[in-house]
């Protein structure tokens, strides 16, 4: 599987439902394993109902820009990750309701994007940090 956005992540942001502002929203990534990318999930719910499960989320991520489609942020680091199997993959997602605040039920925060295709993932915690830099070509992080 190549990175990709979810499709339902992609009609939040045309209806205005995810909003890629700090300022107005709080957005995250979790390093996840157990899940097999389905284009049609809306909902971390989703994520983990399909047995994956979410080994590490950031704190809200930070610096995010929007310039011409393309979705980018500061780097993220996963503090102390508890030691165990592999981490195939990240998903981005919206984790608070549109207005921002605190966090929602998982049944209720938005995936944005999924992304196995990096370098240095697989990563396989060992109760270290663990960093992702997000790539500075065309795409960044995303593309719409």
């Amino acid at each position: 599987m190549a990175s990709s956005l979810f499709n339902p992540g992609r009609e939040g942001f045309a209806s205005n439902e995810i909003v890629w502002k700090a300022s107005a929203s709080t957005i995250k990534a979790a390093l996840i394993r157990g899940y097999t990318f389905d284009a049609t999930h809306k909902w971390v719910s989703d994520v983990t109902g399909a047995g994956g499960t979410l080994v590490a989320t950031s704190a809200a991520m930070t610096s995010l820009t929007n310039t011409d489609g393309v979705l980018d942020a500061a780097d993220v680091t996963w503090t102390s990750v508890t030691a165990g199997a592999a981490c195939p993959a990240i998903v981005i997602f919206q984790s608070s309701a549109v207005g921002g605040g605190a966090d929602v039920a998982a049944s209720a925060q938005r995936l944005i994007a999924y992304i196995d295709t990096a370098t240095g993932l697989p990563v396989t915690p060992n109760g270290q940090n663990i960093t992702v830099a997000w790539d500075n070509g065309s795409n960044r992080l995303a593309k719409l």
